[in-house]
């Protein structure tokens, strides 16, 4: 045996302080105000359930099993080997193979997952998410059809993050989102000319993330925000090493020690996410809740315009021309929804990045909303005549839009359009189109290659 037998946690805690998932909530979401109709759709979603990224508490008492057993979907492929072979020939039809996992002494066991990969638990929350979208955007709003007719109504890309510690590609994101695609549009829902593009992109191109990588001023940035938090917490921290020590070889608990406190974080809940043991003191409110505090202040809290600016703003400068595009071209746009399979990291910046974060380390299968609304108080010939007018009309059409944004299932009211005029009266959650556009436009790099040359 490669690790212990797993040992399955009788039930779930029920008081929130380690439940880390978070489905779409389709009965709760919540009917608009009159007049006003959704035009189109941005949904930015974490991966589902993982193993954690590093082997971390393995050692008794903690027993967390080093080796995950947890991967036994889509263990058999088949590859095109050569494409340009004569039908019968080998390599026409393909090579059947299994993927599996080796340990650094050459011992195998079946289904096990590598470090951080999407496990079945992961799959099947995120087609459930799918599942869910499908409820809520086609069948109770009618938003999108039934039948997927062609892939310009729906907009699919996932996010592959290059983290400090690794080299290799990371495939959770790219699984989360073709679990996604098939629960809102599986086979067969879609026409028999359709099959839907995930797009992937390089990850010196990648902007769903804040883009260390191609950015060495931003990572200068994060190093800094880490070091504050870290003489922020440490001392706050000391008052758990009595109780929390003993799990990770005596060492203390510390933001920047080793293991990292968001490395103890992840561990304990990957773990609690699948249903194995976790030792008590992590299931003890005040405990969880000083850990996660600490962890989010170092990971995700980013105050400054210009941490901002290099971390999301090409990003929501994309959301915002797609808007535009929306508003202007009306039905001759047919985008209507954007489905991103992404990280924790870039949830909590865009939070962040409009001053509504909760400082909490978001959950598997959350997700960032952001929706435009087309209100319809004028009388539809309208429509025409600002096909007719062009860019005279533009001005106003944009007051005439609305933009939502929703995480975690609940609408969030941004501190950018409070102001009376800013909003819809009556919805301040429905900030004006103007409004969000404008910052924005603040928030987009002029010249990102200049921008991200480190400060000398």
């Amino acid at each position: 045996m490669l690790t212990r037998n797993v040992v399955v946690a009788e039930s779930k805690r029920v008081d929130g302080s380690l439940l880390v998932e978070e489905p779409l909530d389709v009965e709760g979401y919540p009917k608009n105000p009159a007049g006003l109709k959704l035009e189109q759709v941005h949904v930015y979603v974490r991966h589902g359930e993982r193993t954690p990224v590093r082997s971390r508490m393995a050692d008794p008492p903690a027993s967390i099993p080093e080796l995950w057993q947890m991967c036994t979907v889509a263990r058999r492929f088949r590859e095109t080997v050569d494409s340009t072979a004569t039908p019968g020939e080998p390599g026409a039809e393909g090579l059947w193979f299994k993927k599996g996992v080796e340990t650094r002494d050459g011992r195998t066991a079946p289904n096990v997952c590598l470090l951080g990969d999407l496990t079945d638990t992961g799959k099947e929350s995120t087609y459930k998410f799918g599942v869910a979208l499908r409820k809520l955007y086609v069948e109770k709003l009618g938003f999108l059809p039934g039948t997927l007719q062609s892939e310009n109504q729906a907009y699919f890309r996932s996010v592959d993050i290059l983290p400090s510690l690794y080299s290799t590609n990371l495939s959770r994101t790219i699984e989360s989102i073709e679990h996604i695609v098939h629960g809102l549009y599986p086979q067969t829902q879609c026409a028999a000319d359709v099959i839907p593009s995930i797009l992937v992109r390089n990850k010196v191109d990648e902007n769903i993330i804040s883009n260390i990588l191609s950015c060495p001023q931003l990572g200068l940035l994060e190093l800094q925000f880490a070091a504050a938090a870290a003489a922020r917490w440490n001392p706050r921290l000391q008052s758990l090493d009595k109780e929390l020590s003993k799990y990770i070889n005596g060492k203390p608990i510390r933001v920047d020690g080793s293991p990292r406190t968001s490395g103890i974080l992840d561990t304990v809940r990957s773990a609690a996410a699948h249903g194995l043991e976790v030792p008590d003191p992590f299931w003890d409110p005040e405990v969880i809740n000083l850990i996660e505090t600490a962890v989010s202040d170092e990971w995700f809290t980013i105050k400054s315009e210009e941490g901002r600016r290099l971390g999301m703003g090409r990003l929501l400068a994309e959301v915002s021309t797609k808007m535009q595009n929306k508003i202007e071209k009306a039905k001759a746009d047919p985008l209507k929804i954007l489905v991103y399979s992404t990280h924790d990291s870039a949830l909590a910046a865009l939070c962040n990045t409009f001053d509504v974060f909760d400082d909490k380390w978001p959950p598997f299968t959350s997700s960032v909303t952001f929706e435009l609304f087309k209100k319809q108080s004028r009388p539809e010939w309208r429509s025409s005549l600002q096909i007719l007018l062009g860019g005279l009309w533009k001005s106003h059409s944009e007051e005439e839009h609305y933009v939502r944004m929703r995480y975690k299932n609940k609408n969030m009211i941004l501190p950018i359009c409070a102001e009376d005029g800013k909003h819809l009266p009556g919805s301040p959650e429905f900030c004006t189109f103007s409004t969000f556009r404008q910052r924005v436009k603040e928030l987009t790099p002029v010249n990102w290659t200049a921008e991200c040359s480190p400060r000398t």
